[in-house]
């Protein structure tokens, strides 16, 4: 019955695709001398299709769980948010996303133009969304501070709900989680290169260091090391990139050098967030660079678009196989459902 569902709901995906893409992917190894071993965390769920080492991964992008989102989850229940597409969500083996607030009740607001901050029921969303492992390498993860952030990774663990791009320190924000499915082991990094924002706020400031809490930022030589150190635990490694500028449908040569070096360090797949709005999909050099999934969950004005999509990449051990496109339409409330 379960593969018959997984069958069903990918032949969906399928009609509602964008784009099609069924080219198979071989990368060689990587020729740079091997850095030491990853300190990482490995997540080995229920095994959810019948072919070994094949995995369906559904990226998204934004999801923002604060202001009337979270008023939502607590009158209606955590499935409201994602009610619309969690046929498809549930198709897949691993569902990713870019969490866009903190989850707490504590915490001192940022000096910064938008501060998102979720009640911590709200995690129940991303279960409900099946949600596998989220990127905190973000502008809005320390919206309420080291106290939150700390209150987030304990909500997400008490979810099974992975977590990548923020910690303690710079080590627990740069450390890889790989997650297993079928056979096959994925390796999850994520970092931020966002501008300093309108009001003056530079994100960077939150940059984690050797002692003390914050996100990984996006350093391209150390990107690029830890894509190498990833690769010695896992078949497969996804690095998220929160880039670019935001309401701009045109990745920037800023974004484009970045997503490119992690490709080359051995990335199979770069999923970028941040601008709020589609932007481009490609093939480059042996992997899939996806860079920017626009807004998922995302209530208010300050959406400049309702347009969204899901990208579903079958996963081998040889990388990235193909990829498809299932576009998605946000509605009044920020909920996102499939597009007609």
């Amino acid at each position: 019955m379960r593969r018959l569902v997984v069958v069903l709901a990918l032949a969906m995906g399928l009609v509602l695709a964008a784009a099609t893409v069924a080219t198979r992917v071989t990368r060689s190894a990587v020729a740079a001398p091997a850095p030491p071993v990853a300190t990482y965390r490995l997540v080995v769920p229920e095994l959810t299709h019948d072919e070994p080492r094949h995995v369906v991964l559904a990226a998204v992008g934004d999801v923002m769980l604060a202001r009337t989102v979270g008023e939502r989850i607590l009158i209606d229940g955590s499935s409201v948010p994602v009610a619309g597409v969690s046929g498809t969500l549930a198709a897949a083996d691993l569902v990713t996303a870019n969490l866009e607030c903190a989850l707490s009740n504590r915490g001192t607001p940022a000096a910064k133009g938008f501060i998102f901050r979720a009640p911590p029921a709200a995690a129940d969303a991303l279960v409900a969304g099946g949600v596998s492992v989220v990127s905190l390498a973000n502008n809005h993860t320390l919206d309420y501070g080291p106290e939150a952030l700390a209150d987030t990774e304990a909500y997400l663990d008490a979810h099974h709900v992975a977590h990548v791009g923020a910690g303690a320190n710079a080590a627990a924000a740069r450390r890889p989680v790989v997650l297993e499915r079928n056979g096959l082991r994925v390796a999850f990094l994520s970092y931020a290169d966002v501008p300093v924002e309108w009001s003056g706020f530079d994100t960077r400031s939150w940059e984690a260091g050797p002692e003390t809490p914050g996100i990984a930022w996006l350093n391209p030589d150390q990107v690029q090391a830890d894509v190498a150190n990833a690769r010695r635990v896992a078949d497969l490694v996804v690095v998220f990139m929160h880039f670019g500028l935001e309401n701009d449908y045109t990745p920037t040569d800023m974004q484009r050098a970045e997503a490119r070096a992690a490709i080359d360090a051995g990335a199979a797949l770069v999923v970028g967030h941040h601008p709020h709005v589609i932007q481009p999909v490609e093939w480059y050099g042996g992997g899939l660079i996806a860079y920017s999934m626009g807004n998922f969950v995302f209530d208010g004005s300050d959406n400049p678009t309702d347009d969204s999509a899901i990208l579903l990449v079958d996963l081998t051990e040889t990388g990235v196989t193909s990829y498809r496109l299932v576009p998605v339409r946000l509605d009044s409330a920020g909920f996102p459902s499939l597009a007609p």
